[in-house]
């Protein structure tokens, strides 16, 4: 793997979605932005029922991916993954020690008692949306379930903190708090951010407390954020396979995986990745 795309994947924000500019400030978004915004992510939304539907024992990755694509080009979007930074797939599927960026393959082929994580892109008018689902295929173990469980309930928190006058820390702190009051792991690599018309912008959204300088941003109608907890149950390390993207918990312990798309407004946040 190159130290760029490297850089690239392990501060998951600040560049366009073509890699040849980055960004250093966040992007306020007027109404009308919103709006097509909330619309790419309604696409998404559908991806997401449709996935739910489909995963079961003995369906493919490679499978689940084209069925992603139909319904995007269904919906006159494109996957906002393709070809981002050389990805070569329309969606992440990423199965049980697999954190994020699993390639989709024909051959990985999902049995009784996997979860697998579905990270999908819509590219719609210009803007980007942008959500992340961990799913049980069939029965899971009790450890399974409750991975899940926290990560999605840790997702909650974080967005319940995005209100005006609160700053990104705060959604971090909440992440951060649940996560670590089940005894599980928050993998500190790989990060939300901003999003808009570039897959990622700033302001980096951790999901632990930082000094950094994203961290202090204020937050204020306009703005847009991808929130993702990434969760380990044993561990905060990971390692990145030969592939250079399918990142996996180091010593193999289950992974999830969750993220919406919000907006910040002055009623509170706005999911934009639900129907």
């Amino acid at each position: 793997m190159t130290r760029l795309r490297r850089q690239l994947l392990r501060r998951n924000t600040r560049h366009q979605t073509n890699g040849t500019q980055k960004r250093t400030e966040p992007v306020y978004k007027d109404p009308r932005e919103i709006q097509l915004m909330r619309e790419a992510g309604r696409i998404v939304a559908r991806v997401h029922m449709a996935m739910k539907e489909s995963v079961r024992p003995g369906i493919s990755t490679l499978e689940l991916d084209a069925i992603a694509l139909d319904i995007l080009r269904r919906h006159n979007a494109n996957s906002s993954f393709y070809g981002y930074n050389g990805f070569p797939a329309n969606i992440c599927a990423s199965i049980n020690d697999e954190l994020v960026h699993g390639i989709p393959n024909a051959k990985r082929i999902l049995k009784e008692g996997d979860i697998i994580s579905i990270d999908i892109g819509s590219y719609y008018r210009g803007f980007v949306g942008d959500s992340g689902w961990t799913y049980a295929v069939g029965g899971i173990s009790a450890d399974a379930q409750r991975v899940m469980d926290v990560t999605e309930a840790s997702l909650w928190a974080g967005i319940a903190q995005a209100v005006p006058g609160n700053q990104v820390r705060d959604i971090s702190r909440a992440i951060q708090q649940h996560v670590e009051s089940h005894h599980m792991y928050i993998v500190k690599e790989y990060t939300g951010h901003g999003v808009g018309r570039d897959m990622h912008e700033a302001p980096q959204v951790l999901n632990y407390v930082s000094g950094d300088a994203d961290s202090s941003l204020v937050l204020r109608p306009g703005l847009v954020l991808a929130v993702e907890p990434m969760v380990q149950l044993g561990t905060d390390k990971t390692r990145t396979l030969k592939d250079n993207w399918t990142v996996i918990s180091k010593d193999h312990s289950l992974s999830a995986h969750f993220e919406h798309t919000i907006a910040i407004t002055n009623q509170g946040p706005e999911i934009l990745t639900l129907l």
